[in-house]
C-alpha cells in the first residue's frame, strides 16, 4: 500500500511540474507560410514590386519594435539581441521573421532590375541574401524552443528555402542547394495535408514553386538533362519564389541558343538561302523560331488565346532585333556590294515573315471577335463586340496583305517563287475584303438601313464567289479557308433573303405607321403622349432602352434635374432707414479738456 501512494504521489508531482512548465515556458503558434503570403500579396508581390514590400517589412518592424518596448535607443544605436529569454510573447518571433523578409526583398528588389545587377549590386545582392539567411536560422532556432511542432516545421522550411536560394545565385553547392530545396518541399508536402482547406492550397502551391528550382539543381549538378524547351516551361509558371530562377533560366537559354546560334549558317525563305554572319542576329533568329514553334506545334491547340498574343509579341520583338541588326551590318558593310546585296536579302526575307506573322496576329484577333460577337456578350459582362470592329480589324489585314504583297514585288529579278507568293497574297486579300464587305453589312443591318445592307450582302457574296473560282484553280489550296469562304457565301445569300423580306414588310407597313402618326398628331401640341421614365414605372416590367434598331435616348431619369421650390428665410428691406434724422448727441460725448499752452498754438 505505501508504495502503490509513493507511486501516485510521484505521478500527481510530475503532472505539476509539466502544468508549471506550460505557464513558465509557453509554446506560439505562428502560421508562416500564410502569413507571409498574405503579407506578400496585399502589398506589392503580387505585381512584382520588391521595393513596396520592402517598405513594408520595414514599417511593420517599426511598428512592432514600438508596440513590444523594445526599441534600440535614443540616438546612439544600441544593439538588443533577441534569445529564447526575451521571447515572451508571439510578437518577437514575428520581429525576426519580417527582418529575414526585409533581407530578402532588398535583394530581389536588386535582382530585378531592369538592366539587371552589376558587379556591385550583385555583391550587395548576395550580402543581403546571407543576412536573410542568419535570420532564418535565428527564427528556426526560437521557434524550435519557443514554438509548437507545426511552427518549427515551417521554420525550418523556410531557413531551407533561403539558404537554397542563396547558393542557387552564388552558383556554387549546386549538390547542397538541391538538398535544401527538396528538405523544404518534404515539408511543406507534409504540411499539405493537414490544417484547414487554405494552408493545405498554400502548401501545395509552395511545392509547386519548388520544383523547378530542385529540376534546375538537379541538372546543374549533372543528375538529369533537361532540354531547353522544358526549362522554357518551366520559366512560364509564376511566383515570388520563381524570380531567382527566371533569372537564371533567362541566362542558361541564352547561352543554348549561342551555342545553337554557332552551327545556324543561313536563313531559308521561299527556296533561298541567306547567309547569317552575324552571332546576334543569329540569335535573334533562333529565339523567334523557337516561338513560332511553340505557336504552330502541337500544342498550340491548348494555348489560351491571350497566352498566343504574349508569344506574338515577343515574335516581332526578336525579329526587330534581326532587322536592327541587319541595317547596322549594311551601315558598316563600306563599298562591298555583294555583302550589301546578301544583307538586302535577308531583311527583305526576315520582313517578310515578320508581315506573315502580323496577319496570323491579327486572324486571332478577328476569330476573338467573330467569337464575342456570336455570344453577342462575353462571359464576363463585357462590351459587346459590335459588327464595325470587325471591319476595323479587316482594314487592318488588307493593309498588311499589301504591304506584304509590296515588299515581295520589290526588286529587279523576280522568281517564280515570289510571283506566286504575290498570287497568294492577292486571293487572301480577296477573301479579307468579302468578309469586310460582309460585316459592313452587318453594321447598316443592325442599322435598320435595308438597301444599303441588301446592297453590301449582295457585293461580298460575290467577292466571296469570286475568291472561291480563283482558289479552287490553285494545286495545292488550303482546304480551310475554302470551307470558310463556302461558308460566308451561304451566309450573305441567307442574309439578302432575310433584308429582302425585312425591306418588304416594312415598306408594306409604312402607310399604316405614317397613318399612326398622322392621326396622333395635334394642332396645340398639348397632346403629344411622352413616355414615362424608369423611376416613374417601376412596378411595370418595360424597356427603358428604346428600339435597339433606332438611335432612341434612354428613358431613365430626367438630367438636369428639374428645379425644385427651397424654403429661405425672408428678405427684409429697410426703406425708411436713410429719411430718419437721429437726434444730436454732442451733449453726451466727452469733451476735450486744453492746457493753456495749447491755446497758444491755435
Amino acid at each position: 500500500m505505501a508504495k502503490g501512494k509513493d507511486v501516485a504521489a510521484m505521478e500527481i508531482d510530475e503532472q505539476n511540474s509539466t502544468e508549471s512548465d506550460q505557464i513558465n515556458n509557453p509554446k506560439f503558434s505562428v502560421n508562416v507560410l500564410q502569413l507571409l503570403k498574405s503579407a506578400q500579396m496585399q502589398h506589392g508581390l503580387r505585381f512584382g514590386d520588391y521595393a513596396r514590400y520592402r517598405r513594408y517589412c520595414t514599417a511593420r518592424l517599426r511598428r512592432l519594435y514600438k508596440s513590444l518596448k523594445f526599441t534600440h535607443g535614443r540616438g546612439k544605436y544600441t544593439k538588443r539581441a533577441i534569445t529564447a529569454n526575451t521571447v515572451t510573447e508571439v510578437r518577437f518571433l514575428h520581429v525576426v521573421l519580417y527582418t529575414a523578409e526585409r533581407a530578402w526583398s532588398h535583394a530581389m528588389e536588386k535582382k530585378t532590375l531592369p538592366d539587371g545587377p552589376n558587379a556591385r549590386q550583385r555583391s550587395y545582392l548576395i550580402g543581403r541574401l546571407r543576412k536573410a539567411v542568419r535570420w532564418a536560422s535565428v527564427l528556426q532556432e526560437l521557434c524550435a524552443t519557443k514554438g509548437d511542432s507545426r511552427t518549427s516545421l515551417e521554420a525550418e522550411a523556410y531557413a531551407s528555402y533561403m539558404k537554397g536560394s542563396l547558393l542557387f545565385e552564388q552558383d556554387q553547392h549546386w549538390d547542397v542547394a538541391l538538398k535544401c530545396f527538396k528538405s523544404a518541399r518534404a515539408v511543406y508536402e507534409e504540411l499539405g495535408k493537414y490544417g484547414d482547406l487554405d494552408n493545405q492550397v498554400l502548401c501545395r502551391e509552395r511545392v509547386e514553386e519548388l520544383e523547378p528550382s530542385i529540376r534546375y539543381c538537379l541538372h546543374k549538378a549533372g543528375e538529369s538533362n533537361i532540354q531547353t524547351s522544358e526549362l522554357a516551361q518551366i520559366g512560364e509558371m509564376e511566383g515570388p519564389a520563381l524570380d531567382l530562377f527566371k533569372a537564371k533560366l533567362e541566362a542558361v537559354m541564352a547561352e543554348a541558343r549561342s551555342q545553337q546560334a554557332a552551327s545556324m549558317t543561313a536563313f531559308h525563305w521561299l527556296g533561298e538561302v541567306f547567309p547569317v554572319s552575324n552571332p546576334k542576329t543569329r540569335v535573334s533568329i533562333l529565339k523567334a523560331q523557337e516561338l513560332e514553334n511553340d505557336i504552330n506545334g502541337p500544342a498550340a491547340d491548348s494555348l489560351p488565346t491571350e497566352k498566343k498574343l504574349v508569344i506574338f509579341d515577343k515574335i516581332f520583338a526578336a525579329y526587330n532585333e534581326a532587322r536592327s541588326s541587319i541595317r547596322n551590318d549594311l551601315a558598316t558593310a563600306g563599298n562591298s556590294e555583294s555583302m550589301k546585296d546578301e544583307l538586302n536579302g535577308l531583311d527583305k526575307a526576315i520582313g517578310a515573315v515578320l508581315g506573315r506573322r502580323t496577319i496570323e496576329r491579327n486572324q486571332l484577333l478577328v476569330a476573338m471577335a467573330k467569337g464575342k460577337l456570336s455570344r453577342g456578350r462575353d462571359d464576363k459582362n463585357e462590351k459587346v463586340t459590335k459588327p464595325e470592329e470587325l471591319v476595323r480589324l479587316y482594314d487592318l489585314l488588307l493593309q498588311n496583305t499589301a504591304d506584304l504583297s509590296d515588299l515581295v514585288s520589290s526588286g529587279r529579278n523576280r522568281k517564280p517563287e515570289e510571283e506566286t507568293f504575290a498570287e497568294e497574297c492577292e486571293l487572301k486579300s480577296f477573301g479579307f475584303r468579302a468578309e469586310r464587305c460582309f460585316y459592313l453589312a452587318k453594321s447598316y443591318s443592325l442599322a435598320g438601313k435595308r438597301a444599303e445592307a441588301y446592297v453590301l450582302f449582295s457585293r461580298a457574296r460575290s467577292l466571296a464567289d469570286t475568291a472561291l473560282k480563283k482558289l479552287q484553280s490553285f494545286n495545292n489550296a488550303d482546304q480551310v479557308t475554302i470551307q470558310e469562304l463556302n461558308k460566308l457565301y451561304n451566309d450573305c445569300r441567307s442574309n439578302i433573303c432575310i433584308e429582302h423580306a425585312t425591306g418588304i414588310m416594312e415598306e408594306e407597313k409604312a402607310p399604316e405607321n405614317l397613318s399612326k402618326k398622322i392621326s396622333s398628331i395635334s394642332l396645340s401640341g398639348n397632346d403629344k403622349k411622352l413616355e414615362k421614365l424608369l423611376m416613374e414605372k417601376l412596378d411595370s416590367y418595360e424597356s427603358a432602352m428604346g428600339d435597339p434598331t433606332t438611335k432612341s435616348t434612354p428613358r431613365i431619369e430626367a438630367f438636369p434635374p428639374a428645379f425644385q421650390a427651397v424654403a429661405r428665410n425672408p428678405i427684409v428691406l429697410d426703406l425708411a432707414y436713410n429719411l430718419i434724422e437721429f437726434p444730436s448727441l454732442d451733449n453726451r460725448m466727452k469733451k476735450e479738456v486744453k492746457g493753456f499752452i495749447s491755446r497758444l498754438w491755435r
